[in-house]
């Protein structure tokens, strides 16, 4: 038997700029308390915590969550590149879904440095380094942009030229991302731009992206506390949030071979992690009203609402044009403004995307409020790889 597993809190800092933040040790605390005071209960009902961060030292969740308490509880730290804050809550709601444990924190954060991602390590293989052949033939002919644009620039590229999807598409998804994000206080750019604005911004990649379609490196920093139905009910507790289904998927042979940009940015991985969590809660994408994506970069949405199913392969463009991305569509997309416009804290995104949701089952996003809603889906990936998708429901 699987417990029931209880979003009793959650907490969810600002974003800002690399420079501008304050340290990861103050971020990842100030998180934490507020998921804990949103839970109303005290550090030292936590038995567990899963603390998930991509850049920095070994041990950080533990010099993070020492500031909130030193209680001795098991501290594992987390990095699953871009996937890492909603690792952490995999491994949280396990250790509750298991009876293993009884009340779990899961928190994520990051101080990241400005720039473009890139490796700390020149001494040893990197990350996907078997399969990168993939990227680079695929993208010979701008070996000089860096290999996130590549990837996921080249997958919006491979698009366009098997549907025929245009730039206006992903221009579109940018702007409405910015319309979302213009009513959430926590996103980092809350100005709104048109789509024509995006087109018109700095070329990255000429014909395939332009600068405002990439999401910007971002500090911050966000937290969940995850219970069992009895443990919610023994502390007085709420109870209305509840993880309904959740999968863990990496890449499959065919994110690879045959060589498809669009399979190698995760597309296999994300479909096959949404099916199993249909599976799980007996529903299906038409269920779906709410949804946070993985949107890094503008083409990566789209790709997602495919992988996801809320609209078969090479419908994106379609989905966009009629609207059906946002409010008076049939799947808000990124309410919170997404990566694109909230900005992408690598080991934050997941738990704010965690954030977002339960706001959204709880009724309390005031203007992002989602009419009716009682599922939400979440979709955070890492290429490397590592992609998890989580149901939410009511409880």
């Amino acid at each position: 038997m699987t417990e029931k597993v209880i979003v009793a809190g959650v907490g969810m800092i600002p974003f800002s700029k690399p420079g501008a933040s304050p340290s990861y040790t103050e971020m990842g605390a100030a998180a934490a308390r507020q998921a804990l005071q949103d839970a109303g209960i005290g550090y030292d009902r936590v038995q567990q915590a899963y603390a998930g961060y991509v850049y920095g030292d070994s041990t950080c969740g533990q010099t993070a969550l020492y500031e909130v308490g030193l209680s001795g509880i098991p501290i594992v730290n987390v990095n699953n590149n871009c996937s890492t804050g909603s690792t952490a809550l995999y491994l949280a709601r396990q250790a509750v879904a298991s009876g293993m444990a009884d009340c779990v924190l899961a928190l994520g954060f990051e101080q990241m440095q400005a720039g473009a991602l890139k490796s700390h390590w020149d001494d040893r293989p990197r990350t996907r380094a078997r399969f990168v052949h993939v990227m680079h033939e695929l993208t010979a002919d701008v070996p000089d942009l860096p290999q996130a644009l590549r990837t996921f620039g080249g997958a919006g590229r491979e698009h366009m030229r098997k549907y025929g999807t245009r730039l206006e598409t992903f221009a579109a998804i940018r702007a409405k991302a910015s319309r979302h994000a213009a009513n959430n206080p926590l996103a980092l750019f809350k100005n709104v731009v048109s789509t024509e604005d995006v087109l018109n911004d700095k070329p990255m990649w000429p014909g395939v992206m332009t600068r405002l379609m990439a999401c910007p490196p971002t500090c911050g920093a966000a937290a969940a506390i995850v219970c069992s139905e009895a443990f919610a009910k023994k502390h007085g507790l709420r109870s209305d949030v509840r993880i309904l289904a959740q999968a863990m998927t990496t890449d499959p042979a065919d994110s690879f071979d045959p060589p498809s940009l669009i399979a190698y940015a995760g597309f296999h991985m994300a479909q096959a992690a949404a099916r199993q969590v249909y599976e799980q809660a007996g529903v299906g994408p038409e269920d779906i009203r709410v949804a946070e994506l993985h949107d890094c970069f503008a083409h990566n949405e789209a790709l997602s609402y495919e992988a996801l199913g809320f609209c078969p392969e090479g419908g994106a463009e379609k989905f966009v044009a009629d609207g059906d991305n946002t409010y008076g569509g049939r799947v808000v997309t990124n309410p919170s403004g997404g990566l694109l416009s909230k900005g992408h804290p690598l080991g934050a995104t997941g738990l704010a995307q965690c954030f977002e949701l339960t706001q959204q089952l709880r009724g309390n996003a005031d203007k992002r409020q989602v009419d009716g809603v009682q599922l939400a889906l979440q979709h955070n990936l890492g290429l490397g790889g590592a992609c998890v998708v989580t149901l939410y429901g009511r409880g």
